[in-house]
């Protein structure tokens, strides 16, 4: 079938590690035999704008149209504002950006249109739905709900469009319970982001070696620390405890770095520490858990689904030392990590988008 793909992250030229997420769901779909098109809604801005999120790196000198290896991708620019102060305009700005994408993509029709994130580039993909007359699914990795429906300004038009959308998928079981609570969608599914490594880096749960409390150990934060709701700051902080303990600290830290490096860093270091306010996987913790290093980190996102319980550790400096050093004495206990990781194999995955997909166009 002909899919098309409205998301406000995918990688960019100047930024490959922006939404990887979503580049292999799309590549996923074309696997499967699926023709796609993509739409990256982008916001216009200076190019000194781009340092107050890492995500928005690469925005400001966007084309609006660029080539990938294999795609085509449209970037209409919008105009927005930080903090989203006026919603209203934010949406009606990107809404009107549809009359250019259907220019574009001349003579080919999508038969279902898929938007990865809702505020505000849902609102693209309801109007195209609407010229096409074919169903869309909304796609909510965090954010969406995590922050914005607790909005006074984007909280409205998030309910509004999670409601307008044929289908809605939560990539956690968490996020798909604030969707019940919230009452908002009834047809609601929960199906994760793919998350698989290759041969190259594919590792079982490697012991730890060396002497206890004097070794140099090294902790992947395995995110940027710019973004505050990746708390840094406890991490360097669990750093802080464990040298008082005797350990030689060295803290790796992950920024716009492509995909295999970052899988590279996974595979050298001792451990990956996981101190987030909010997550929806993280898929981090799950790739390094692939690359046979152990993941310690506090009960967010969807963790406490595969980590054993003693690695799941309270926001604090010292029950996560602690977790840390259980799991370089003890290692990985239950049942083997592939089996626990099955969940968002590409297998499980695949089974579940096409199960969605089929039942949408009967």
């Amino acid at each position: 079938m002909n899919i098309l793909v409205v998301t406000l992250l995918y990688p960019l030229q100047e930024n490959p590690s922006r939404g990887l997420f979503v580049a292999q769901h799309i590549s996923d779909l074309e696997k499967n035999g699926h023709s796609v098109q993509i739409v990256n809604p982008l916001p216009r801005m200076i190019r000194y704008a781009e340092t107050s999120r890492s995500t928005l790196k690469g925005v400001a000198r966007t084309p609006k149209k660029f080539n990938t290896h294999r795609n085509v991708i449209f970037s209409p620019k919008f105009f927005d504002f930080p903090d989203h102060p006026f919603p209203r305009f934010t949406l009606r700005s990107v809404r009107k950006k549809s009359s250019w994408v259907r220019k574009n993509l001349g003579e080919w029709k999508p038969d279902l249109i898929i938007c990865h994130t809702l505020f505000p580039c849902a609102a693209l993909a309801s109007k195209l739905a609407r010229k096409y007359g074919v169903p869309w699914v909304g796609v909510v990795h965090g954010h969406d709900f995590d922050v914005g429906l607790s909005h006074e300004s984007t909280g409205p038009h998030i309910r509004r469009l999670a409601n307008d959308a044929s289908a809605l998928v939560c990539v956690s079981k968490r996020l798909k319970d604030v969707a019940k609570k919230e009452n908002v969608n009834s047809n609601v599914y929960h199906i994760p982001c793919r998350t698989e490594v290759g041969n190259d880096w594919a590792r079982p749960m490697k012991p730890w070696k060396g002497r206890w409390r004097k070794e140099a150990l090294d902790i992947l934060f395995a995110a940027d620390p710019r973004r505050p709701e990746k708390n840094y700051y406890l991490t360097l902080q669990t750093g802080e405890e464990l040298e008082r303990r005797g350990w030689k600290v060295g803290i790796t830290k992950l920024q716009h770095q492509p995909h295999d490096v970052v899988l590279d860093r996974m595979m050298t270091a001792d451990v990956t520490l996981v101190t987030s306010t909010r997550e929806s996987g993280p898929i981090t913790a799950r790739e390094s858990i692939l690359c046979g290093t152990p993941v310690i980190g506090v009960d967010v996102g969807d963790m406490g689904m595969y980590l054993p319980k003693q690695w799941i550790r309270r926001a604090d400096p010292i029950d996560l030392a602690d977790g840390v050093e259980d799991a370089l004495q003890h290692g990985w206990q239950g049942i083997e990590p592939k089996e626990q990781l099955k969940f968002c194999s590409e297998g499980e995955v695949t089974k579940a988008w096409s199960s969605l997909l089929e039942q949408l166009l009967e």
